[in-house]
C-alpha cells in the first residue's frame, strides 16, 4: 500500500484508528477456547466488527510467537482474511526486529512477501546496514521506533548525544537511508508534547503513535502536535478496543469502543480541513 493510498483510506472512513491484536489466550472470551483456533477466532470476530472504523491493525508478533506452531498459523490465517477480505487496510507487522544485512532482508522477505504485511516496526539502535533491507522492498514500509511510549524510554531515547537528544538524532540521521521515504516512525503517545519538535524534524512522514486509551495517551494532544497537511497519523488502541468485554458481546464491546475513538478522530479531521 502507498501512502497516497492510505491518506485515502483516513478521509474516506474519517479515521486514523489503528487497532493492536495483542491478543492473549489468557483474556480472550473463554467460549472462544472450545474453537479449533482460538487466536484466528477472536481475531476475526474482532475485524468482522470494526473493519469499517479503523485504516490499520497492528498483530504484536510476541503475542503469536509465545504459542509457537499454533501461534504463527493463526497469525498467517490473519494477515490472509484481512488481505483477502480487507486490502484497504494497512497492515503493521509490530515484530520490533533489527539486525544487519541478509539477516535483515531474511527479516523483511519473512513479513512483507510471505505473510504480506504492509509495514513492520524496527529497532534502529545497530543503525543504517540495519534498517536499508527493509526499504529496499516496494510499496512497503518501515517504522522506526523513534520515541517510544514506555517509562524505560528515558534509559537512552533521551539522553543528550553530541548536544541533543538521541532520539532526535535517530531521526535526523534516518532520513539519509536509502530509500528514505518509506520510512514512518513510531511516537508513543504519553510523549505528546514532544511531537512539536518531531515534526520540525520530520513534518511529512507518518507517525504510528501507541498508548491511546489503557496507557493514558490523549488523542487531542496528539493531533495538535503531531497531525500534519495529510493527517500523518496512525494512532493505536488495543487493549482499550479488544479487551472491551470478555463475555458473549466482546465484538460489539470493542465496536463501541472503536466508534468512540473513530468519531473523536472525524472532528479532529474537520478541525484540520477548516
Amino acid at each position: 500500500m502507498t501512502t497516497k493510498q492510505l491518506v485515502q483510506q483516513i478521509h474516506k472512513k474519517e479515521s486514523f484508528l489503528c487497532i493492536g491484536l495483542d491478543t492473549d489466550l489468557e483474556k480472550i472470551p473463554e467460549h472462544l477456547l472450545q474453537k479449533e483456533d482460538p487466536i484466528f477466532s477472536f481475531n476475526k470476530a474482532i475485524i468482522d466488527a470494526t473493519h469499517h472504523l479503523c485504516v490499520a491493525y497492528k498483530p504484536n508478533i510476541a503475542f503469536y510467537e509465545a504459542y509457537g506452531i499454533k501461534g504463527w498459523v493463526a497469525l498467517q490465517k490473519t494477515i490472509t482474511y484481512l488481505n483477502e477480505n480487507h486490502p484497504e487496510i494497512f497492515t503493521i507487522a509490530d515484530a520490533k526486529r533489527g539486525d544487519i544485512g541478509n539477516t535483515s532482508t531474511r527479516y523483511a522477505k519473512a513479513f512483507f512477501d510471505e505473510l504480506g504485511f504492509d509495514s513492520i516496526t524496527i529497532a534502529p539502535y545497530m543503525g543504517r546496514d540495519s534498517v536499508e533491507p527493509f526499504l529496499a522492498f516496494k510499496d512497503k514500509h518501515t517504522i522506526l521506533l523513534a520515541l517510544t511510549s514506555n517509562d524505560g524510554a528515558f534509559d537512552f531515547q533521551t539522553k543528550i548525544v553530541n548536544g541533543t537528544e538521541l532520539y532526535k538524532n535517530v531521526l535526523e540521521v534516518s532520513k539519509t537511508y536509502q530509500n528514505s521515504e518509506n520510512l514512518m516512525y513510531v511516537v508513543g503517545a504519553t510523549k505528546a508534547s514532544y511531537l512539536a519538535d518531531i515534526r520540525k524534524i520530520i513534518p511529512d512522514s507518518f507517525l504510528l503513535v501507541p498508548g491511546i486509551g489503557a496507557q493514558g495517551g490523549n488523542l487531542f494532544e496528539v493531533c495538535r502536535y503531531g497531525m500534519n497537511k495529510d493527517v500523518g497519523l496512525l494512532v493505536n488502541s488495543s487493549r482499550g478496543i479488544i479487551y472491551a468485554s470478555n463475555s458473549l458481546d466482546f465484538a460489539e464491546a470493542a465496536a463501541k469502543n472503536a466508534e468512540k475513538l473513530q468519531q473523536e478522530m472525524a472532528t479532529e479531521l474537520k478541525n484540520l480541513n477548516n
